[in-house]
């Protein structure tokens, strides 16, 4: 479980084809602590490390995790939103993040806004997630607050801590981000459709 606090961004240092599988070596500032079998968030994907050496690390994605993902999309030197699990006794800055990533939106706009920036985005609607004001999302596994929540899109605030230290400074207009909706509202959702 993550919390959507990312605690640094990583980069693609060299990318691998296996069958169906893709493997990445990340490079960052956390690689050598980590080790093999442990879970962490790339850019909101829950993903185990399969191998350490120095300040790089490995970990693999299946199709699955290509296609329901931005992943598919990095490419050697991609930066990368990293957050390791959460510690049993650590707090929740954020929200609950489970690092299974239910679709991909596309960023449909960025304007600054005195020394923050909006970050609006679209998705489809077909899969059925939703939005809510003032809701939790995660995006690109950065834990934020919806406003201008629709039944197909919602904008974020960033403020210029978590613009310089995720890959939001890299996102441009027409990016795919990876989008994992409120655990909660996903549950309430559920139970209303029964």
């Amino acid at each position: 479980m993550f919390t959507g606090i990312i605690e640094v961004v990583g980069k693609v240092s060299e990318i691998g084809l296996d069958g169906g599988n893709t493997h990445f070596a990340i490079q960052s500032g956390v690689s050598s602590e980590l080790k093999i079998d442990q879970s962490v968030s790339h850019n909101g994907v829950c993903l185990t490390v399969t191998r350490v050496d120095g300040n790089i690390h490995w970990v693999t994605a299946v199709n699955e995790t290509l296609n329901k993902s931005n992943l598919r999309a990095l490419q050697k030197d991609s930066l990368v939103n990293l957050e390791r699990c959460m510690p049993a006794n650590g707090r929740f800055d954020g929200h609950i993040v489970q690092g299974h990533v239910d679709q991909t939106g596309e960023c449909v706009s960025i304007t600054e806004d005195n020394g923050s920036w909006i970050f609006s985005f679209q998705y489809s609607p077909d899969t059925g997630n939703v939005t809510v004001e003032k809701g939790s999302i995660s995006v690109n596994g950065v834990s934020l607050t919806c406003f201008n929540s629709s039944d197909n899109g919602f904008s974020v605030a960033i403020i210029p801590y978590t613009f310089e230290h995720t890959n939001f400074k890299n996102l441009r207009v027409g990016d795919k981000v990876n989008l994992e909706f409120d655990i909660i509202g996903k549950y309430v959702q559920r139970l209303l459709k029964k």
